[in-house]
């Protein structure tokens, strides 16, 4: 890799089935792929480590995250492993469940120096026994890079709630900049309040918690106070990729300001409520795209530039 400032997302990649009626379809996704996906899409250069197999499945991985952009690291693609997949239902809502079927053992070897931005989530930070080595790395990187972590839980996958909340919690400890639904919030929390919870994830080290709260709008809390932003008003095909997107776009507003980077972990922490109030707007505008459409389908970066010239004439 060259000096170009990149992102490095590690995670998983995985075929979304999913099921409308009586039709099937296989869709690319995987939280973290869905994150490299969105932020080359916007034009940022992502390079993504995960794991997949040398089969069918993992053709159309491997076609989607290339015609997208993203550079995908060594050793991602391996014989003898499966490709993960999720078997995803789509509500009248177009809200989406799932079931999945995933394997995670990443062979993770990068120079921790070389990025901007790294990002991790959902499956691949708390699925043994990939996520040991997701933590080793962010441990490694976090001295040079900005760490953003989106906990996007999958109670099915993982495991005991008591041990995934331990997980969650040394990753946001290890994190710069943390996203969670107010889904997620509910599951590792149930009795506590989500500004409750944002508090002590700040205390813990986060710069800011950003909740969504699906198409109702998003929350940033900071050690500033707290800003509320509403959600994009699109006709909703369905959910997937939203939180991703949100996500990508929240780094690509972060990094366009010229806020990632060893060099600015205090200023993230002393950024103004004003400034993460746009961070948060265009990341909702960029998950409203996604949801309009099939899949996880994000955004390229002209399609947000159209939609903000409209907002903002």
């Amino acid at each position: 890799m060259t000096s170009v400032p990149s992102a490095l997302v590690i995670g998983e990649a995985l075929i979304d089935i999913v099921r409308t009626g009586n039709e099937r379809f296989y869709l690319p996704g995987g939280s973290c792929a869905n994150v490299a996906v969105a932020l080359a899409r916007l034009g940022r250069r992502a390079a993504l480590v995960t794991s997949y197999g040398d089969d069918h499945l993992g053709d159309l991985l491997d076609a989607h995250l290339v015609e997208s952009g993203v550079e995908v690291l060594s050793g991602s693609r391996r014989t003898g492993v499966r490709t993960s997949s999720a078997d995803a239902a789509i509500g009248p809502d177009g809200s989406a469940t799932y079931r999945f079927d995933v394997s995670w053992d990443p062979d993770i070897q990068i120079e921790p120096d070389l990025y901007t931005v790294v990002h991790i989530g959902s499956i691949g930070a708390v699925m043994s026994p990939g996520a040991e080595s997701v933590r080793r790395t962010v441990d490694a990187v976090g001295r040079s890079a900005t760490v953003t972590y989106d906990v996007n839980a999958r109670p099915a996958l993982f495991g005991d709630r008591n041990e995934a909340v331990d997980k969650v919690t040394r990753l946001v400890a290890a994190s710069d900049v943390v996203k969670a639904s107010d889904e997620d919030l509910a599951w590792l929390h149930p009795a506590q309040p989500v500004d409750a919870t944002a508090a002590t994830w700040l205390e813990l080290g986060a710069a800011a918690v950003l909740v969504t709260s699906g198409g109702t709008g998003a929350s940033v809390f900071t050690p500033r106070g707290r800003v509320d932003v509403q959600g994009a008003r699109v006709e909703v095909v369905d959910t997937i990729g939203a939180g991703d997107t949100f996500s990508a776009a929240m780094i690509d507003g972060l990094w366009s300001s010229g806020l990632l980077g060893a060099d600015n972990h205090e200023r993230l922490r002393e950024l103004a409520l004003p400034q993460w109030r746009r961070v948060a707007e265009y990341a909702a505008l960029a998950a409203g795209v996604t949801v309009s459409r099939p899949g996880a389908d994000p955004p390229y970066r002209h399609e947000l530039s159209t939609k903000l010239a409209l907002l903002n004439p």
